[in-house]
């Protein structure tokens, strides 16, 4: 449900399911599922939807053996946190075993595919060293044999059921043919919502502004869509390919660059300079501030001259620390992920690559070089642990109850 080009990921690939010529769809729900269900319905566009509730997550096997009751003989299967094209889908569809492939130039992040005569020969996860390789993007073709596969599985050493052991497991016994796919996004880290976002923008064909409110001396360069309601004030500057959601304030007098993303109910104010960025709903970037190539989550506020630095001294490729292990990004500018409910103070000066956690704060002058861990104020170099009370208040009402469980929920893991 996380947005790029301001639509969940689920409802672009739901999009390119409909394209293909898709009627009917099975979603595999889990925690929060209600969400997505409450999102979309029992039907999007000209597709039927049934939900199935996995229950306790076992991994990706497990999940597809919860719709066993749900599908007949051949389907296709698709993750729902990866973004895939109409044109790749439908070539996919059919009665044969199939499995959709993509080139990359780092097969050590994915699944690699092992290809001999057009056939799959297996799949090995992450295989060590980088090196230009096949590419598993989670989307197959496949029988009900595959159920009876499941069932014979050992679980990983992570403990879960994994597809991919099925799908070796089924390739040993049945030729499954390989398809590579034209587009593919996987969306793994949290940078990779900026590469989706980038993509997405490009394919965009028109713009779109309807009931919006533009004042004089505003620039717009390129495809620009904006949403109902939104307001773009005087002196405002903006470059395409990028998209305002609705009921938005922009400016005066900002900047406003190309393959950014503004969520609805946003405020972009005086002199903010916005670059390559997906900016979650209802956040606020009022007053002299700079952010680029940045994630910033729901409800955030970014206090007056917050300056988000995206960019090494040396020039090289950003890392960034998750769960004890520095990433490689692959991006040569990165600024900051930030999850939902943060709040800086005036002047806070953030470092590349650095994840602030939900509800975390920072007090005047501040400089983050550390990540930081959800609901802590960091102040005169000091994390500080905020409670309960001192946070849930400041969300507004509709919200309460979420966020009260994720504090609970974090408080345990912390």
């Amino acid at each position: 449900m996380l947005k790029v080009a301001n639509k969940p990921i689920i409802q672009h690939d739901l999009d390119a399911l409909s394209e293909a010529g898709i009627k009917e769809v099975i979603i595999v729900t889990g925690y929060l599922g209600e969400k997505i269900k409450s999102h979309f319905g029992e039907k999007f566009k000209d597709i039927k939807i049934t939900y199935v509730k996995q229950g306790n997550g076992y991994g990706t096997a497990h999940a597809l053996l919860s719709a066993r009751d749900a599908v007949e003989k051949t389907f296709l299967v698709l993750n729902g946190d990866d973004i895939y094209f109409p044109e790749d889908i439908g070539r996919m569809v059919g009665e044969n075993p199939r499995v959709l492939v993509k080139e990359v130039n780092d097969v050590s992040k994915f699944g690699e595919v092992a290809v001999k005569n057009g056939k799959l020969l297996r799949i090995t996860e992450k295989p060590q060293g980088r090196k230009n390789g096949w590419a598993n993007t989670g989307c197959y073709v496949l029988t009900d044999e595959i159920f009876d596969v499941i069932k014979h599985l050992h679980k990983s050493e992570r403990g879960e059921y994994e597809l991919t052991d099925a799908v070796n497991a089924l390739a040993s016994t049945i030729d499954m043919e390989v398809v590579e796919a034209r587009v593919w996004q996987p969306v793994t880290y949290p940078w990779n919502l900026l590469d989706a976002n980038e993509l997405l923008l490009n394919s965009t064909e028109n713009d779109a502004r309807k009931n919006v409110e533009i004042e004089e001396n505003v620039t717009l360069k390129g495809k620009v869509i904006i949403g109902e309601n939104t307001r773009i004030r005087s002196g405002t500057y903006i470059e395409g390919p990028c998209i305002i959601g609705s009921n938005c304030d922009i400016g005066p007098n900002c900047y406003i660059r190309a393959y950014t993303a503004i969520g609805n109910n946003c405020r972009i104010g005086n002199a903010v300079e916005i670059k390559n960025s997906v900016i979650f709903d209802n956040s606020k970037i009022s007053h002299l501030s700079y952010v680029g190539d940045s994630v910033i989550g729901e409800n955030c506020n970014l206090g007056a001259g917050t300056m988000v630095a995206n960019l090494r001294h040396d020039r090289k490729a950003v890392s960034v620390l998750i769960n004890g292990k520095l990433i490689d990004s692959d991006r040569r500018k990165l600024g900051v992920i930030m999850a939902d409910g943060c709040k800086t103070g005036i002047h806070t000066s953030i470092k590349p690559g650095m994840v602030m956690g939900p509800f975390s704060w920072t007090s005047p002058h501040s400089y983050v070089d550390r990540n930081l861990e959800p609901f802590t104020l960091l102040a005169e170099k000091k994390k500080i642990r905020m409670e309960k009370r001192r946070i849930i208040p400041c969300i507004d009402e509709p919200q309460r109850t979420d966020a009260e469980k994720l504090y609970e929920r974090l408080e345990t893991a912390v």
